[in-house]
């Protein structure tokens, strides 16, 4: 075999592999709606979330816009309205529904959308089977990852809608609890030095998990295991949303204008907490990692343990000797779980983990022409970074490099933290 007709298999072995990671993305976001009833897919329960039928439009929008439009000639045109109605902040793609009344839009209705996805779908399995370029695999490969974002986000906002229930209906009832045994926090030494942080993209990545790039850590300590539930409770019971010197300004002030008072979804019935889970209400597990907190309140937290949350360099440098595995959304318990794992744990899975480093370029970062470009370097402003992804991320989605962002007063997301010291604190 020669070296060209040998880059040719393997070209065809990768598209192979795409069509098939295509159907099998396709299909469990549309598993996920379909345990939703067409009522609770239509309704946007605050600004922030997005209505479930909006998110399987989106990503619909995303492969019509983005791919069949400019690579395919014979492709034509779902329906004209959808580019307005289904476009999130792509600015050079042209106007767009605001974001904040995406529950207004009743029509078109979840069927006609399930229609519109078929209609894609189906035209994308003819692309597919083309001989495509390398950028254009490249693009395909960017449109499944950005659906599996957007499973992620069907499942966090349907929690926050179905949590606006005053009967805490279920969205699945998992039966999956894992583990039982329970250890306690250690500490692990890390030496630290001259690190290389961040992906030159040998396998997928986000633009803005590279370029790789040198970066120095002094030694330090991780804490072995997230915080879980019952540490947390022992910082609330000590006061800890009534004293103001724990709390960053802006986060005291969110304290104050919010009422914070516990991670949301928590509630204290007859001095019992009990959490709303996507299983409905159920009683706080003491042993899980603590879930929901923005970072002010992680960094509340470490300031009241005497500690510090860990920066992204410093988790990355943990992480990526550590194998990808844990609680993600493939098992199903749609909750963070107790460990019996001893070392470094749960780095992966469970919950995304807050860092004290903000969301900013890596230093040689360059942003992609035309409007795909406007996917991650534009919210590089104001927000901090989260790692490790949590129990509602798809497994073969993250990696040790993955950067996630919200605001620092943001908890609707699957978010929680672990602990972080220099090597000479006590």
């Amino acid at each position: 075999m020669n070296q060209d007709t040998g880059t040719l298999k393997d070209s065809r072995d990768i598209q192979r592999k795409l069509s098939l990671s295509f159907n099998k993305i396709r299909s469990q976001t549309r598993l996920l709606a379909e345990r939703l009833s067409a009522e609770d897919q239509c309704v946007q329960s605050m600004p922030n979330a997005s209505p479930t039928k909006w998110h399987l439009a989106h990503t619909t929008w995303f492969f019509e816009t983005f791919i069949l439009k400019n690579n395919s000639k014979e492709y034509c045109e779902y329906n004209a309205d959808f580019n307005f109605l289904f476009n999130s902040y792509y600015e050079q793609i042209g106007e767009r529904h605001a974001r904040d009344s995406r529950g207004v839009l009743t029509r078109p209705s979840v069927k006609e959308v399930v229609n519109y996805r078929d209609y894609v779908d189906s035209e994308m399995e003819k692309y597919l089977e083309r001989d495509l370029k390398e950028d254009e695999l490249e693009l395909v490969t960017l449109g499944l990852h950005h659906e599996q974002q957007h499973q992620e986000l069907i499942l966090t906002d349907v929690k926050h809608l179905l949590s606006c229930n005053p009967t805490n209906p279920a969205y699945f009832n998992s039966s999956y609890r894992g583990d039982t045994a329970f250890f306690e926090l250690d500490w692990i030494q890390l030496d630290g030095g001259l690190i290389d942080l961040g992906s030159d993209g040998n396998e997928f990545i986000f633009d803005c998990e590279g370029p790789s790039h040198k970066h120095w850590l002094e030694p330090y300590q991780l804490a072995s295991r997230p915080i879980t539930n019952g540490e947390y409770i022992e910082f609330i019971n000590d006061g800890g949303y009534k004293r103001p010197e724990l709390w960053l300004s802006d986060g005291w002030a969110a304290v104050k204008k919010l009422n914070w008072q516990s991670p949301l979804y928590w509630k204290n019935i007859d001095r019992t907490w009990s959490s709303f889970t996507l299983s409905g209400l159920e009683p706080i597990k003491y042993e899980a990692p603590v879930c929901h907190v923005s970072h002010f309140e992680a960094d509340a937290y470490a300031r009241w343990a005497g500690c510090r949350l860990p920066t992204e360099a410093e988790w990355e440098n943990a992480a990526k000797t550590i194998k990808i595995e844990g609680n993600f959304v493939e098992s199903e318990a749609y909750d963070p779980l107790p460990t019996s794992a001893t070392g470094l744990s749960q780095l992966y899975g469970d919950v995304w983990e807050w860092t004290t480093s903000p969301y900013v370029p890596y230093p040689g970062f360059k942003t992609a022409e035309g409007a795909v470009g406007e996917y991650n370097g534009k919210f590089m402003s104001g927000q901090m970074v989260l790692r490790g992804g949590s129990c509602v991320t798809p497994q073969n989605h993250i990696r040790c490099t993955y950067r996630n962002f919200f605001y620092p007063q943001d908890r609707w997301q699957f978010s929680g933290f672990r602990l972080a010291k220099n090597s000479n604190a006590g």
